[in-house]
């Protein structure tokens, strides 16, 4: 019926849960240095799960995030090195495939407010944008939660002559707002202005995206979801060096409730669907079968 792509799904708290180590603010991070095959390991189980693309384990990637730590801060192009590396030899390895560069937000997630003004944010992101676009198919803008912050890393990603996708983070309990309470609909100019290959929503929960999704399918590019398996995004979490520990895991988003909720995303006319923190492999298979069922061809 429909080509859709499937993304993979979280990468920090899977490397989390197969290393056993605790969570730190940089921890998925730091694994490259210690254990990457860790993360080749964790891009070939989506792989094998039917995902047909690879997210770099670059997120936090940034050298404002990395400055945190000493032992880091000098570390950007190596990290970066690492982890295009084992996205890409997975799907070498798989045979098929695409990479996809994750940017991730300056600072932290979920605060726009802390985020640099766009001028100033497009030069701090001009950096991992030149180490990624290389190597990777797509520039995966991931969990914008306001429009200037969407702005900023626009400005520097359309540069890369790469096709690039916008994703962003909706309120947990309406989805048609952004983190910063701004209407998703302000997204229209920023996206005419900068022509994002693809419209997403990711790190939400899966009850807000729906109607964040109906208000993004009218600017008229390709949509999608990949939404996290959190309760809800806590006041601790948005606190200073936070750590996933202040994030609770939902009990009740198996891998057949959390693909009822993709499959109505692509009722709607989604063709880019996966999932983000909490949503594992299992799931991931869980919706590549679905898809495949319903007559879907999965690219």
């Amino acid at each position: 019926m429909t080509d859709i792509t499937l993304l993979d799904g979280s990468i920090g708290q899977e490397l989390v849960k197969r290393s056993g180590d605790r969570a730190t603010p940089l921890w998925s991070t730091s694994v490259m240095i210690d254990h990457p095959d860790l993360v080749g390991q964790v891009h070939d189980a989506y792989f094998a799960a039917g995902a047909t693309v690879a997210t770099t384990n670059t997120y936090a990637v940034l050298r404002d995030r990395l400055a945190r730590l000493s032992t880091l801060a000098d570390k950007v192009e190596a990290l970066t090195d690492t982890a295009v590396t084992m996205a890409t030899r997975s799907r070498d390895a798989h045979g098929s495939g695409r990479v996809a560069g994750s940017l991730g937000p300056l600072m932290a997630s979920y605060r726009p407010d802390i985020c640099p003004p766009a001028g100033e944010a497009a030069e701090m992101y001009a950096e991992p944008v030149r180490l990624l676009s290389p190597h990777v198919d797509i520039l995966l803008i991931e969990t914008m939660s306001s429009v200037d912050q969407a702005k900023g890393a626009l400005r520097a990603a359309v540069k890369s002559g790469k096709p690039v996708w916008l994703s962003v983070s909706v309120d947990d309990d309406d989805g048609t707002k952004l983190r910063s309470g701004e209407p998703v609909g302000d997204l229209a100019g920023i996206v005419a202005q900068y022509a994002p290959d693809a419209v997403l929503v990711n790190c939400s929960r899966p009850e807000a995206v729906a109607a964040a999704l109906d208000i993004i399918k009218g600017f008229g590019k390709p949509f999608g979801a990949y939404a996290n398996g959190f309760t809800r995004i806590s006041e601790g979490f948005l606190k200073d060096a936070p750590t996933v520990d202040a994030l609770e895991q939902r009990s009740d988003l198996d891998p057949a409730a959390y693909a009822d909720f993709a499959m109505g995303w692509v009722d709607m006319g989604a063709t880019i669907v996966g999932g983000c923190c909490e949503v594992g492999p299992d799931h991931i298979q869980e919706l590549a079968r679905r898809l495949q069922a319903a007559g879907h061809q999965v690219v």
